[in-house]
Order: C-alpha cells, then sequence, then structure tokens
C-alpha cells in the first residue's frame, strides 16, 4: 500500500443531542492517493467537514464515531489521544476556513509555526526559526524573517491563510485536509491560494482532500469529487465525469445553483436617488511617544457615483478596497466628507439627530447575519425594534401583525417569529436581516457582501428575492460583493474599487465585456480561474 494513502470506510457519525441522537454522517467511505486531490462538495450541514474531522479524531465530546479510517495502514478510528497527537500536524494536517480563529490572537505567527515544528522535530530554537522563515518564504510572504514577529490582527486574510498553510507544511505531511480554505477570500487571492497549494502538491507530493461548496474551485483542482447531501455521498467519481454527466438529481442541481440571469434595466429617466461627489473617508492614527506621529489611512479617497429609483450599482474589489467603508460613509455610519446627497438632502452636514427620520429610507444588511442579530431578541421582536423607532405608535399587536408580513415577503413562515436567531440557517437568518430593513419600507439599500458566506444554492436563492422585492418596491441597490458572478446577476452598473479608489465604473456588460484597467482584468480573469465567472 502507498504510505500516503488515506482510506475511510463505513464511517458514521451520531451526536448525542437533548432532542435525541442526531445521524451526522452514515456510511461514508473515501479514499486518495499520494499526489491526488479528492474534492467533497455538499452544503452547510451535509456532513463534509464532520466526516474529515471524525476520522482525525476531532470530533466534539458529544459525539460518536463508528467505521474505519486508516492513514499509511495506520487506524485512526479509537486510537488513543497520543497515537493521534503523533500523527496529527506530521503525516496529516488541517487547515480551516478562518485563520484568524485557528491562529492564537496572543502569540506572533512565529512563534506559532516554530512551536508546530519543534512539537514533531528534534530542532534547536535557531534552527525551527530558519525553518519558519523558510516556510514563509515558500508561501510567498514577503519580507519572511521580519513578519515572524508580526501577530496574526496585523496580517490580511489572505497572508493569514498562506500562514495556516505554512503551519500544515511544516512537518511535511502526507495528507493536507483543507476545509474550505478559500471560501472568505476575494477572488483574486482565491486564485493565489490554490495555485500555491497546486504547485506545494507538486513538489511534496501529497494527498489533498479540499472539502468545499464551490464547485467551481473543484473543476480547476481536483482530480476526483465526491458529492455530500445529508450525510451520505451521492455521487462521486473523476471530475470532469461528474461535472459533464451527472448522475444525481442533487449534483445537477448544485451545478445549476449559479445566481443566473441579469436585471432589467431601469428607464433612463429614472429620477436620480443617490448622488455622491469626491466622498473621502480618512482615518488618522497616531503612534510613537505619546501619540505624536501621525499617519492617514485614505479608506475612501474621492469617489463619485450616480443612483437612480430601481436601480443597482455593483460595488466590487479586494479586501481593503474601501468599498464597504464606501456603503457606510453613505449611510453616516462613518464620518465622511465631500458631497452625498439623498434625494434633495445633503447627508455630510446632518447631525445624529437630522439623521433619524431619513434612516428608515437608507438601510444597510451586513455580510454575517448572526453577527447583526442579537442573540437574545426573538426575530419578530428583531424585526420590529426599527417600528419603535420610526413608528412608535403602532400597538404591539400592529407590530407583530408586520413583522408576519415581513417574514412572508421575505418568503420565511410567520409562525417562527417567535424563535431565536441561532435556531435558523445561515440562509434563513439572512432572509431575516433583509425583512429588518425591508419592515421600514426603504427606498435605498445598501447591501454589504449579503451572500459571500452563503452555499450556491443559497446564493441563487438570495438573489432571486432581492431581484424580486427591488422590482416590486422600485428599490435602488448599493451591492458590495467581491463576488462577481453575483454582481453580474444583481446590478445595472459596476464600480470597480482598489485602496480608496475608483479604478473603473460603466454598464455592467460593458464592464465585464471590454475592462479597460489592468486590475479590472486581473479581477475578472482571476473570478473566471475560480470558477465565479463563466465566459
Amino acid at each position: 500500500m502507498d504510505r500516503a494513502q488515506f482510506h475511510i470506510r463505513d464511517l458514521h457519525v451520531r451526536f448525542r443531542t437533548q432532542a435525541g441522537e442526531l445521524h451526522a454522517v452514515k456510511g461514508v467511505s473515501l479514499s486518495v492517493a499520494r499526489g491526488e486531490t479528492l474534492a467533497i462538495v455538499g452544503e452547510s450541514g451535509s456532513g463534509k467537514s464532520q466526516t474529515m474531522l471524525a476520522a482525525l479524531g476531532l470530533i466534539a465530546s458529544n459525539g460518536v464515531v463508528t467505521g474505519s479510517a486508516t492513514l499509511s495502514g495506520q487506524e485512526l478510528i479509537g486510537a488513543s489521544e497520543r497515537v493521534l497527537n503523533t500523527i496529527r500536524g506530521a503525516t496529516v494536517t488541517m487547515i480551516f476556513q478562518e485563520p484568524m480563529t485557528s491562529l492564537d490572537p496572543l502569540f506572533t505567527i512565529g512563534q506559532q509555526i516554530i512551536a508546530v515544528i519543534r512539537r514533531h522535530r528534534k530542532l534547536s530554537q535557531s534552527e525551527a526559526r530558519a525553518e519558519a522563515v523558510a516556510l514563509l518564504e515558500r508561501v510567498r510572504i514577503p519580507d519572511a524573517a521580519n513578519r515572524l514577529a508580526a501577530y496574526p490582527h496585523e496580517m490580511s486574510g489572505g497572508q493569514r491563510q498562506r500562514v495556516m498553510i505554512a503551519m500544515a507544511l511544516a512537518n511535511r505531511p502526507d495528507v493536507l485536509v483543507a476545509d474550505e480554505p478559500t471560501t472568505a477570500l476575494d477572488v483574486t487571492i482565491q486564485s493565489e491560494i490554490l495555485a500555491l497549494l497546486a504547485e506545494l502538491q507538486r513538489d511534496m507530493g501529497m494527498a489533498i482532500v479540499f472539502i468545499t461548496h464551490d464547485l467551481g474551485v473543484v473543476r480547476r483542482i481536483a482530480n476526483r469529487v465526491a458529492v455530500m447531501r445529508y450525510g451520505e455521498i451521492v455521487e462521486s467519481g473523476p471530475v470532469r465525469q461528474v461535472f459533464d454527466a451527472p448522475r444525481h438529481a442533487y449534483t445537477r442541481a448544485l451545478l445549476e445553483a449559479e445566481p443566473g440571469g441579469t436585471k432589467a434595466a431601469v428607464a433612463a429617466d429614472a429620477p436620480v436617488l443617490l448622488a455622491a461627489e469626491q466622498v473621502r473617508v480618512h482615518y488618522a492614527i497616531r503612534s510613537g511617544f505619546f501619540g505624536r506621529a501621525k499617519r492617514v489611512i485614505r479608506a475612501v479617497d474621492g469617489v463619485s457615483l450616480t443612483l437612480r429609483r430601481g436601480e443597482t450599482l455593483g460595488v466590487v474589489g479586494e479586501s481593503g478596497s474601501g468599498k464597504s467603508t464606501l456603503g457606510r460613509a453613505i449611510v453616516k455610519l462613518a464620518p465622511a466628507s465631500g458631497m452625498i446627497r439623498f434625494e434633495d438632502r445633503a447627508l455630510v452636514p446632518l447631525s445624529r439627530a437630522e439623521m433619524r427620520p431619513l434612516r428608515r429610507s437608507l438601510q444597510m444588511v451586513f455580510q454575517d447575519p448572526y453577527g447583526s442579530l442579537s442573540p437574545r431578541m426573538t426575530v419578530g421582536e428583531i424585526i420590529t425594534e426599527g417600528l419603535l423607532v420610526h413608528e412608535p405608535a403602532l400597538s404591539a399587536a400592529a407590530r407583530d401583525r408586520r413583522a408576519a408580513e415581513a417574514l412572508e415577503e421575505v418568503q420565511l413562515d410567520a409562525a417562527l417569529r417567535n424563535r431565536f436567531p441561532h435556531e435558523f440557517s445561515g440562509g434563513q437568518r439572512q432572509r431575516i436581516a433583509i425583512a429588518r430593513s425591508m419592515i421600514l419600507k426603504p427606498q435605498l439599500v445598501i447591501l454589504d457582501e449579503p451572500t459571500s458566506a452563503l452555499d450556491r444554492s443559497i446564493q441563487k436563492a438570495i438573489v432571486d428575492l432581492l431581484r424580486d422585492l427591488q422590482k416590486r418596491h422600485d428599490l435602488a441597490y448599493l451591492f458590495i460583493s467581491h463576488d462577481l458572478a453575483v454582481v453580474r446577476a444583481m446590478a445595472d452598473k459596476i464600480l470597480v474599487m482598489k485602496d480608496g479608489l475608483v479604478v473603473e465604473q460603466g454598464p455592467r456588460d460593458e464592464l465585464i465585456r471590454h475592462p479597460r484597467e489592468d486590475y479590472t482584468q486581473r479581477l475578472l480573469a482571476a473570478a473566471t480561474q475560480t470558477g465565479f465567472l463563466a465566459g
């Protein structure tokens, strides 16, 4: 048997819960060979991550695992913690979707990489440090020797993911398990990370198990794919075979889940609802003794735009481009200079009290609905919170009726309004966040990455919902995203940002088909390579 082969046979995972037993993984069998990439795909809750966590002995304490998982002939199911600790981090390693939760904020990245190296290899501190520098250079972290002293929060999302890859490869594993390692990254950074993993795999000959819900990524990197649903593998085989001739209805549904269609154009004489000229958001950062040294961060630097009633402006760019700050500045959640005019009101000079009546017309929906929904309030209370401010004369019964209507409008059961946010899925929570905005009957909604954390099929449903609400209520959207497939499905016009500046803007089709600027061309090329944007 090839020493780098990883076999899973008839794996079952059950969790003991207050509501009874949850059978999360049901008889899964998989294998991956040296130098091969196996992708495990499926929507959230399909069991794909639990399969690999169980195989590596990382399951939650209320979980029970049966079946077999062998690595280089070594049985992992039922192995002692001592045995597993010698294998994990050396023979097999795992990287996760969000490196910020995996890296310890109290230690520098150098300390964390060196600890991993010395845990499994008999190297001195200086030898381990030299190895850590070499690893950071290999994953293309600039100025690697000096970056060892950086803390996780001092690095970008893409750099933190590269650090996690460096740690995972520190002891030259036979198998690398990558659990959604690129989902939260911009398309350009995602493309770089995927290319890096492929290069490292060629150099080291390791096997990769790549867990994802993104079929575009699978098409680019994997040799074989296993499709999971409700804890079972419904289809598996070579990627081309499964994608070109899917046998199972669920596989076909996943392949068809790309947000499709385009938005109907607004009338040329539609009134301008929002106009902004030379908007700037600058932050002064003081450092040094007594905070005397000052550095200015130009988060948004002279952005101008117009948005008509019923129109959608897509704002795209990498993390740190300033697109979210621009959205917050428009609704006065970030201090800005320049001119921002909503209908006939100049917003920049308005005080907080003067802005309050306008907030019902200017709403914002955020990327992470779980973080923006209070866990201590019921869904009904969350949705109607704005009514307490803007329609205080409404009775409790009237507010409850409005909550029911708002939930029905976003295609959720009104009977669920007395439940709490944690009782809903990610897609349902995003519908709740949208209902909270829509209950106030706004004219303009800022949508800040509202679909980026969702599975592709749920993204498609949210896009369809947003387009339906826009048509029904003649809404204007400022749609902020790094996902060009979603932007193409939603927008009339696209504005591209980089480092706080507008790189270019124009009609959707013209900009996608004939981008003028190198940066826009790179964004579109990366989106095509990673499967976000079909040709």
